[in-house]
This record gives structure tokens, C-alpha cells and sequence, in this order.
């Protein structure tokens, strides 16, 4: 059939046809919200490189809980920014690190809300790295174990779902057997499997203060040229035991995400991140895009490629439009 038999306008028609024949939804369902905990009391600061995101000390952690369970938003992740730093991150797997009090907080206050932490010494090394340091360069083996015990001590603090970002080969398997060791054998693991050495990560280092003080990340982030790689990625990952991969960024790897969609049948996660975030907040500050049509666009692009889970940190404004569409 063609035109003018075939005419496509006519399921364009009108918003009611135009729902009706929708292929795919953005739910509030969907979304995981990060939080930014530091340590201090009476903290609510808002990071400057992303307008309406803020640094929350543990104690103020609860309102922010209540109003996302509030807005049906199911899932946080978390990362810590610590005072202290040291050469081992030593601060990411204290028993009572400032991520492990978060959890304790949160679930108490919460016990419903989805608590996923981030596990990467970044944060916490004096060098901003990923891992150990030895001689100018990431130790992948040496840092195996370190990962391990971060992911432990969050788990044992009462953490849902433990979510790998350094990108250490091997790491995956090693906090698999250390928490299956451990009687955890049912948390799963949401990986960072095709994690890209992104320049939209600016913004986020400004807020978790994990800069590296010496050169990069590429010897272990993902080339962004690449996208084949990501899938021996995500297949090791998956072998080594992941319950959920994820791409990183999202906007500028759908091609990526779809990728990963047709070929693995595993629930996947993209994270829609900070620099993502920042451009839509400075344009539409300056007048120059309309921020809910456009962050929505983002977002059903994500899931439109392939995603099932979308890390972002539009979650609560997009949930509150959401409520507003359905008054």
C-alpha cells in the first residue's frame, strides 16, 4: 500500500490516537535518583554545576527520602564525598563510612525505597583514581580486593544492590564470591560494564571531588570511539556474574545501549549523567530550550534505544510532572 491509501499522518492526529499507538513510555518506574551524602551535619547544599542537586549530610537525608517516596521515585544510588583521603580509599569500606551511615539512615527512615550504592574508590583516594596506584598506574589486582570489601561493608549496612563503576577487570567476580562467601548470595550486582572515558563527567567530579590529580582514566574507561568493546564488556561482565549492566554515558551512547538491547536478554541500565544534566539546565536557563520537552525527549531516547532502568538526575522534576499531568 502507498500513498494516498497509506496516509501516516492519520495515527498523528490527535493526542488520544497518538497515545494510543505510542511505542514506548517513560515511567517514573524506571528511574534511579543519586544522592550526593558528605560528611558534617545540618548539610544541604546545592552543587553549582548542576542546579537543584545537592550535597546532604546523613541527617538530612530523611526529607529527601520521604519526598522521592513521595513522588513514587523507587531507587537511589549513592555516593560518598568524604574530608579524609588516603592513597587505599580506605575511607569506602569503614564499617561506619559515610555511605554505610547513609544506608542505615535511609533504610530505617524508608525501608521501601531501592538502595543501590556505587562501589569505586574514586572518591575516596587521595589521587582521585579508580584503584591502587603503583608506579603512575592503576594496580587492576591490587585494587580487586579493596572493591570487595567496599561492596561487602554496603551490603552488610543493608545496601539492596551494589553497582561496580571502577572498571577493573575481574571485578565483578570478585565481589561476587566475597558476598556470596558471606551469605549475600542474593544481592545482585549492577555493573558498569560499558563505562566510557567520558569528557560528561565534569559536573559529577566537581560534586564527589574525584578529579584525578594526575593524568586519566583512559587505561581504564572505554575509548569513546569504540562500541564492539562495550559488548566483550558486557559479555564478561555478564559471565563474571552481573544481575544488571549498564552504558554510561547514555545520550551520546544509544547506539551503544542498542547494541547491548538486541544482544544480551539481561535487564539494562543507562546512566543519564551529570553533564547530560548540566547542558539542558544552562540552556534552559538561558532561554534557549524548552526543559521539560526536551528532558523528556532525552530520557524517552534512552529508553527508546533499549533501556529498562535510566540513572538521572531528572527523576524528581520529571516525576512532579508526571503528578501534575495526572491531576
Amino acid at each position: 500500500m502507498s500513498f494516498p491509501q497509506l496516509r501516516m499522518r492519520r495515527l498523528r492526529k490527535t493526542e488520544s490516537i497518538r497515545a494510543l499507538v505510542r511505542e514506548n513510555y517513560v515511567d517514573v518506574g524506571d528511574f534511579v535518583y543519586p544522592l550526593f551524602v558528605v560528611e558534617g551535619k545540618g548539610i544541604r547544599d546545592e552543587i553549582k554545576s548542576m542546579p537543584d542537586i545537592f550535597h546532604f549530610s546523613v541527617d538530612r537525608l530523611v526529607r529527601e527520602i520521604e519526598e522521592l517516596s513521595e513522588l513514587h521515585v523507587p531507587a537511589v544510588i549513592l555516593f560518598g564525598v568524604v574530608n579524609e583521603k588516603d592513597e587505599v580509599g580506605s575511607g569506602a569500606y569503614r564499617a561506619k563510612g559515610i555511605v554505610q551511615q547513609a544506608i542505615h539512615k535511609i533504610k530505617k527512615a524508608s525501608p521501601g525505597m531501592l538502595v543501590i550504592t556505587d562501589v569505586c574508590l574514586c572518591e575516596y583516594t587521595s589521587h582521585g583514581h579508580c584503584g591502587v596506584v603503583s608506579d603512575g598506574y592503576v594496580d587492576n589486582d591490587r585494587t580487586l580486593p579493596l572493591l570487595a570489601k567496599m561492596a561487602l561493608s554496603h551490603v552488610e549496612a543493608g545496601a539492596d544492590i551494589v553497582a561496580p563503576s571502577d572498571m577493573m577487570d575481574g571485578r565483578v567476580s570478585v565481589i561476587r564470591e566475597a558476598m556470596d562467601a558471606n551469605g549475600f548470595s542474593t544481592i545482585p550486582i549492577l555493573a558498569y560494564s560499558a563505562k566510557y572515558a567520558s569528557g560528561f563527567y565534569g559536573p559529577f567530579r566537581e560534586a564527589a571531588g574525584s578529579a584525578p590529580q594526575f593524568g586519566d582514566r583512559k587505561s581504564y574507561q572505554m575509548d569513546p570511539a569504540n562500541s564492539r568493546e562495550a559488548l566483550r564488556e558486557i559479555e564478561q561482565d555478564i559471565l563474571e556474574g552481573a544481575d544488571i549492566v549498564m552504558v554510561k554515558p547514555a545520550l551520546s551512547y544509544l547506539d551503544v545501549i542498542r547494541l547491548a538491547r538486541d544482544k544480551y536478554n539481561y535487564p539494562l541500565a543507562a546512566y543519564n549523567v551529570s553533564g547530560e544534566y548540566a547542558m539542558v539546565k544552562a540552556a534552559a536557563k538561558m532561554g534557549w530550550v524548552d526543559e521539560r520537552r526536551v528532558t523528556l525527549e532525552i530520557l524517552n531516547s534512552i529508553k527508546r534505544a533499549g533501556a529498562d532502568i535510566i540513572l538521572t538526575y531528572h527523576a524528581k522534576q520529571v516525576a512532579r510532572w508526571m503528578m501534575e499531568q495526572d491531576k
